[in-house]
């Protein structure tokens, strides 16, 4: 008789955003009429870049003609995309060789994918708050999972101890839910961690794009030793709004090995196995994005999301609400008043003023009593969002 996997049973009942939208859409059933200004789901809003939908129009047309058509793409990745990779690396004084990039269809797959590199008996170290995915993978593949508590009393930014004992660890700089960002010391000292231990870090840098303090690394590589330890992760989603197209990438070290074997032939390996590649259009649109032009291009709408941000800092700051992130990230994490758990405030927000957040409990244990903001949505609803905000931690006033 066929066994399912039973785990899932100790997954929650619904994915957290999936709860978002469904409460969201009830209240717009039940009020119709009603706007509401969602600076919850972490989804851009500017369009694709004119140098990359030039870049994806002309690879269509390539499709047209037996002499520019392509079939299947390298599993890894094209050549061009991988070295555009490795440059775009160096510009930031990281080392990156072409052969560690490798192409995919978004960070949401490869951390699920990676783990595939371990095996079942390995312990996971998650700094929590954290991304749901992170846990609910470890918890499908039945593995170990130990939560290190990121809180108020280390601005939410946790650094191993002597005490800790894991084998594959998750950080995330800068950090989904928290806005929270390490600098080189902090980074440092969990690259050490884990090569004294012969661990090995999941390191998620899909927002690497919005760091612009010089003493926060844009890639765990900017680390001494980080090549011997750490697996990256980023994506195009939020640096060039690719979250309806998918495209990412991953590095794996030549340098990373554990237990005689070479975890770059293994991940190569692996994607021989599991892929075809990602499309050729879409590779082409994304080579774009690592052209000059496609860079200033990416960057006038991170700029214009920035913007945004520090528009709800100044809001909560007027309301004298503590918050992290804004800074170097687009999430704002704050706490939530009078006590209130995240779900009482998100009903609170939605029906009282129309605005739509994402309650920290759906990132664990230690999101309890604080509320996520997303600072993706449009300058004009984000402004209306955060004045409306303002306004109603002040002094309960509603629109």
């Amino acid at each position: 008789m066929l066994k399912p996997n039973a785990r899932y049973a100790d997954l929650k009942d619904s994915y957290l955003f999936n709860t978002v939208y469904r409460k969201t859409a009830e209240y717009l059933a039940a009020n119709p009429g009603k706007k509401v200004y969602r600076m919850g789901v972490g989804d851009v809003s500017l369009p694709l870049c004119p140098a990359v939908i030039e870049a994806l129009h002309a690879a269509v047309d390539d499709q047209a003609s037996a002499r520019s058509f392509h079939g299947y793409m390298p599993e890894v990745g094209s050549p061009e995309l991988r070295r555009a990779v490795s440059a775009y690396y160096a510009g930031f004084g990281a080392s990156v060789s072409e052969d560690e990039v490798f192409v995919s269809s978004g960070a949401c797959d490869d951390l699920c994918d990676i783990l595939e590199l371990f095996d079942r008996d390995n312990r996971v170290l998650v700094t929590e708050p954290a991304y749901p995915e992170y846990v609910d993978t470890n918890i499908l593949a039945g593995r170990e999972i130990v939560r290190l508590p990121a809180g108020e009393e280390n601005g939410f930014l946790p650094l191993p101890d002597a005490g800790t004992k894991a084998d594959i660890i998750y950080l995330c700089s800068p950090n989904n839910p928290t806005g929270a960002a390490y600098d080189r010391r902090g980074l440092k000292a969990w690259v050490d961690f884990a090569n004294d231990r012969e661990a090995v870090i999941i390191f998620d840098a899909a927002y690497e794009i919005f760091v612009e303090d010089p003493e926060v690394p844009h890639s765990i590589y900017e680390i001494e030793g980080a090549k011997r330890c750490a697996i990256e992760i980023c994506s195009l989603s939020k640096t060039a709004g690719f979250t309806g197209t998918r495209l990412g990438y991953t590095v794996v070290p030549k340098e990373l090995c554990r237990g005689g074997m070479s975890l770059n032939a293994m991940w190569s390996r692996n994607r021989e196995t599991r892929t075809n590649g990602v499309s050729y259009i879409l590779q082409k649109g994304a080579l774009a994005v690592f052209t000059d032009g496609g860079q200033r291009q990416i960057r006038a709408n991170i700029a214009v999301y920035k913007a945004n941000a520090a528009r709800f800092m100044a809001a909560l700051d007027e309301a004298g609400i503590r918050y992290t992130g804004g800074k170097n990230s687009p999430y704002i994490w704050m706490k939530c008043p009078d006590g209130q758990s995240g779900w009482q405030f998100f009903d609170r927000l939605l029906n009282d003023i129309q605005v739509v957040g994402i309650p920290g409990d759906g990132f664990g244990e230690c999101g309890k009593g604080y509320f996520r903001f997303s600072t993706f949505g449009s300058p004009e609803d984000t402004r209306e969002a955060a004045d409306r905000l303002c306004r109603y931690l002040k002094g309960g006033e509603r629109p």
